[in-house]
């Protein structure tokens, strides 16, 4: 039921020149048979058919004959559609849910072997087969380039060396140059930030930090190489985790390493390599330090920070500053199992610290404008409304605050 196929084949009666073939058999083939012959007594198709069961070399020959490979899911219970990679193996062009939740997109996008269609909508569906009916050279680029993928990313063997190279990450020796910083890890999340990361990076090392470690979000371009060429240390998670998922990844490489501390900042430029010491200069007797620099948030980010600070009785005027400095009782909470369901660095994050009466103190530091990009949480009015709405109720969670250390 959640295959969508009644969207596929309403989409195919309206589009002249296509011939739709469904492979399989299940409890929903009297209803799409209802509907064919509805559409076809309305003179709108005639050239959908549902072959039924077939053996695996006949699902390999309709693979190899077929024009275009269509996965019209509607539900997450379609997690990934293996049957895309099926058809990337005979260079054949997909088109698939953009679903949320769903690996569909994801595999699209990584691979460029297809097209995304919205779920449900007949027609989206339509439009995009209309688009590969049309364009024969597009079918090709597209069916080479997820070729190109199986080979290079998603065969047993590409497989199996990025896992090994995850494993390698975690289980190598820790790095040999860590006296200039002191036991400190620089930790920075980034996603397309190639024109800013290796700036960042040469800043840091001709200030004597020579342990960064970039964890490269599944970014688009050439963020992971600049940074290597740079001399930092590059984390490449297997899927997005975000800039707090990267963050969090980036502690629990620092623990593992042994590594005192953690300083997590931007990959835009924004956190200036000389303010770090400020940072240092309030760890005495802390457990985190935030560098503030409330001066630089826009009008409707200040109206957040305001309604957060109500809602949790924080003095902290820079809420949302990734800027930070972590001691190794916050590191252990942060890599936590609880700290995973965090969405962002921010207000979560102290209120994970103040339940586990740790100390967080603020200190002003001045940050440097952006010049490329967009916030991530205040990117947009959706992006903002989701952050209000997940922030807002982690405020009104019922929290055992213990008032032995206070944060401030």
């Amino acid at each position: 039921h959640y295959k969508g196929f009644d969207t596929l084949i309403q989409a195919a009666a309206d589009t002249p020149g296509v011939e739709l073939r469904i492979v399989g058999d299940g409890e929903m083939r009297a209803e799409l048979e209802a509907l064919i012959h509805r559409l076809a007594r309305a003179g709108r198709t005639s050239k959908v058919h549902l072959l039924g069961s077939v053996d695996d070399a006949t699902k390999d020959q309709l693979l190899r004959n077929c024009d275009v490979l269509c996965l019209p899911s509607v539900e997450r219970t379609e997690a990934f559609g293996v049957v895309l990679l099926e058809a990337m193996r005979h260079a054949r062009p997909c088109i698939a849910s953009d679903l949320a939740g769903s690996g569909m997109p994801w595999l699209m996008r990584e691979a460029g072997g297809g097209l995304l269609a919205p779920p449900g909508d007949v027609g989206g569906w339509r439009a995009a087969i209309e688009r590969l009916r049309d364009d024969p050279a597009l079918r090709q680029k597209l069916g080479q380039a997820g070729a190109r993928a199986i080979a290079e990313r998603f065969s047993i063997d590409a497989c199996a060396r990025q896992i090994d190279a995850v494993y390698r990450l975690c289980l190598e020796d820790p790095p040999t140059t860590a006296v200039a910083s002191g036991r400190t890890l620089i930790v920075i999340p980034a996603r397309d930030e190639a024109l800013t990361i290796g700036d960042v990076i040469g800043q840091l090392r001709a200030a004597g930090w020579h342990d960064v470690l970039v964890v490269d979000d599944q970014s688009a371009d050439s963020t992971g190489d600049v940074a290597r060429s740079a001399g930092a240390l590059v984390m490449r998670p297997a899927l997005p985790v975000g800039a707090w998922g990267g963050t969090q990844a980036g502690i629990r490489l620092a623990l593992r390493l042994g590594f005192d501390a953690v300083v997590s900042m931007d990959a835009d430029g924004q956190h200036e390599v000389p303010q770090i010491p400020a940072l240092l200069s309030a760890s005495a007797g802390a457990d985190v330090v935030i560098g503030a620099y409330p001066e630089r948030a826009s009008r409707l980010r200040h109206v957040a920070w305001w309604w957060f600070r109500r809602l949790t009785g924080f003095e902290i005027r820079d809420l949302t500053s990734g800027f930070r400095w972590y001691g190794r009782e916050a590191m252990v909470l942060l890599a936590s199992r609880e700290a995973t369901l965090l969405d962002y660095q921010d207000v979560g994050a102290l209120l994970l610290m103040r339940r586990a009466g740790l100390r967080v103190v603020e200190v002003p530091v001045t940050m440097s404008p952006r010049t490329v990009g967009k916030s991530r949480v205040f990117r947009s009015w959706i992006a903002v409304a989701r952050y209000m709405t997940a922030t807002t109720l982690l405020c009104l969670s019922r929290w055992d605050v213990p008032a032995r250390r206070a944060v401030r």
